[in-house]
């Protein structure tokens, strides 16, 4: 459920590249003629990247050189502003690319990120430390309490003067020349990374060939493992992979016990096998030039670097959060393995309790105490029906409304679109959304911009997931924890749809870290109140909305499992801060520092980090010194659901508050004065240990 930015390079020097590709041919190059100006992706091909990255930097260089030979004195327009649109071309490229790289990536795309990669890097650094520009950027800034700008400028002349001191504008130059060779290779270790993992998702097949190895396995499962099996050229076998749609079905039903083992280590040995993909080494690598660039810009350790620019402002504060909160699910999680320990006792096997175990006897509990089994509300879970209440959700609370639109260029079949409008009808941007699992697509979910909102101009938005795919007849069926993602992921689409800025750099998601899923977390909690499920769970065959008995069952379990859930993601969030507080990485060994770490905390064996370290993707794409947001932000998200329930989970005032206050602000005010202005103070814990039953 991450977030997911374009990288946009702000800035260049002089460096000039030629371009062989003819400039009317390549549709990167002017504004898309499209109907809403969206991506023309039935014209864009793969020969087109690159030289419109290169033609981006041209581009760009010649409007840096614009604003430094600029004879006026430096002004927020003419150079804060200028700078901010200064890179129209590669903003387009830019967006389209690292969607594509992620979404329906190619060996050939994977090439070419690892070939831009540097040159992207270069580009950047020969802005932020142009020292020229960066005169001009300092001559505003000193100026700036007597320019009577407005929040959200003063907001982005911070911003943007921040940016070039922490890219080492203010470094001497033998220090700088070594920052720009950290970032050269941080760029391409990042790709290697991430394409790591991939493969190994791509290349791990659990084919299975005995129809009684498929015990416990619903029929659905068994039908789409089938149809897998058979596009691998497998037919009369049953195919699973690591894919979040596949993997943990795996684990919640099968009654073999030996092949949960083997999927489950599959998954969490990614990147630690000793073969071509192997991350060991890459991210050693990684975090070893991390503290190195640190340190340069004059930082004991990344994680303050890294923090400086959010809510939590330094790594102190952080840890004293996480280790508070670990205090609260540990005992919870221990209480729930002794409570299916209990359960194994009874099958009277003398098996002990272990990580591949804890997902099928969580499901039997779940039976056991609540009478309830996930395959009994999953008929109302049909992903169409789930996204139209997500997107009704949005019209009661917000007024807007998402129709589809047919004839809109994509990238793929599965890719739909939608217009959003507001409740006058005005036009507030373009939706896509892209739902269902495939080999050249990332595992997770995510939200990014195809093209950022600025004035007058609309955003174009998308979400992209993997969920559970349709089969035969019978459509895509979601589980609980999908549905959730869909609302998450859609919440973040709602941050920047709604925005109302000014400025590129202020505008929609572009928060600071651990302010950014407030959007969406706070989106989650509609999905279970009882109106809201009448709203969109409706059985798939007979169109019966989902009864009261099942709602309730759902309510009763709400808190279930939370200990196990809290505490996987409070070790993955502990494990991002202790690689990236380390002050000294000689002889750092990841494999074995991170079992330190976790013996240290005290994590049970039954329980591993939600992502170990050679397969944390999400320290990789931003978030660094970052992951404890989503529970930094899930303080703020419980607290703000509060305001709903005081009120009315429908009520307009409270809604409009949240839209204005949050939603369409981007980054134009301080966050947290953001929230005070939406709920009149600042967040308490409770909410959140509450309803995670820790209180």
């Amino acid at each position: 459920m991450k977030l997911k930015r374009t990288i946009i390079i702000l800035a260049a020097s002089c460096m000039m590249y030629s371009c062989t590709t003819k400039t009317e041919s390549n549709p990167f190059l002017n504004k898309f003629q499209t109907e809403y100006g969206v991506p023309a992706f039935d014209k864009i091909k793969l020969e087109h990247y690159e030289p419109a990255f290169l033609k981006g930097i041209e581009e760009q260089n010649r409007n840096i050189k614009a604003i430094i030979e600029n004879s006026e004195t430096p002004t927020f327009e003419n150079t804060i502003v200028a700078l901010d649109n200064s890179s129209p071309i590669l903003d387009r490229v830019s967006a389209v690319f690292y969607n594509m790289t992620d979404a329906e990536t190619t060996d050939a795309l994977t090439e070419l990120s690892i070939k831009i990669a540097p040159v992207l890097s270069e580009h950047s650094d020969n802005i932020s430390l142009n020292q020229e520009l960066f005169k001009k950027v300092d001559a505003v800034y000193q100026q700036k309490n007597s320019l009577h700008l407005t929040t959200e400028q003063e907001r982005l002349l911070d911003k943007t003067y921040k940016d070039f001191v922490r890219s080492g504008a203010n470094l001497p130059a033998d220090k700088q020349a070594r920052l720009r060779e950290i970032n050269k290779e941080l760029s391409t270790l990042g790709i290697t990374f991430s394409n790591n993992i991939l493969n190994e998702n791509n290349a791990f097949q659990l084919f299975v060939d005995k129809e009684e190895d498929l015990a416990g396995l619903p029929e659905w499962f068994c039908q789409s493992a089938a149809e897998e099996a058979k596009a691998a050229g497998q037919e009369g076998k049953w195919l699973f992979t690591l894919h979040n749609a596949s993997r943990l079905p795996f684990l919640q039903y099968s009654e073999n016990r030996p092949l949960r083992e083997k999927i489950y280590k599959a998954y969490t040995h990614r990147g630690n096998n000793d073969d071509k993909n192997d991350n060991k080494k890459v991210i050693t690598q990684i975090v070893s030039l991390r503290l190195e660039k640190a340190n340069l810009l004059g930082f004991d350790c990344y994680s303050n670097f890294v923090l400086e620019n959010t809510m939590a402002k330094n790594s102190t504060t952080v840890m004293e959060f996480l280790n508070n909160l670990w205090n609260h699910s540990l005992p919870k999680a221990k209480a729930e393995a002794v409570e299916l320990q209990k359960l194994m006792d009874k099958e009277g096997k003398g098996e002990k309790l272990e990580a591949w175990d804890w997902w099928y006897y969580t499901e039997k509990l779940r039976k056991e105490k609540y009478n309830l089994d996930e395959e009994e509300i999953k008929p109302y879970f049909k992903l169409e029906n789930v996204r139209e209440g997500a997107f009704a959700v949005a019209n009661k609370l917000y007024g807007i409304t998402l129709t589809k639109l047919q004839n809109i260029p994509v990238y793929h079949p599965d890719v739909e679109v939608f217009e959003v409008k507001d409740a006058d009808g005005s036009h507030l941007g373009i939706f896509y959304v892209d739902y269902f699992p495939r080999p050249g697509k990332s595992g997770g979910a995510w939200m990014s911009n195809y093209r950022e909102q600025q004035g007058d101009i609309r955003p174009l938005v998308c979400n992209v997931a993997s969920f559970t795919k349709p089969i035969g007849d019978t459509p895509s069926l979601l589980t609980m924890d999908e549905v959730e993602t869909l609302f998450h992921e859609f919440g973040h689409g709602l941050h920047g749809l709604l925005t109302k800025c000014n400025y590129k750099g202020t505008s929609g998601t572009n928060v600071v870290r651990d302010f950014v899923e407030l959007p969406s977390q706070i989106n989650e909690h509609w999905v279970t109140e009882p109106e809201v499920l009448k709203m969109y769970a409706k059985h798939y065959q007979t169109g019966e909305v989902i009864p009261d008995s099942l709602i309730n069952k759902i309510l009763k379990q709400k808190t279930f499992n939370q200990g196990f859930m809290t505490t996987e993601l409070l070790a993955a969030a502990i494990l991002d801060m202790n690689l990236h507080n380390l002050t000294d990485v000689k002889n750092l060994d990841v494999i074995s520092y991170e079992k330190e770490a976790m013996d240290k905390l005290g994590l049970i064996p039954e329980i591993a980090p939600r992502y170990r370290t050679t397969y944390f993707n999400h320290i990789i794409g931003g978030y660094a010194a970052g992951y404890y947001s989503y529970l930094w932000a899930n303080v703020l998200d419980n607290d703000a659901f509060e305001a709903f329930k005081e009120h009315g989970i429908f009520d307009k005032a409270t809604a409009n508050l949240f839209r204005s206050n949050v939603l369409e602000k981007g980054d134009s005010e301080d966050p947290m004065t953001l929230y005070k202005n939406f709920r009149g103070t600042e967040p308490q814990l409770e909410p959140m240990l509450r309803n995670r039953g820790m209180n």
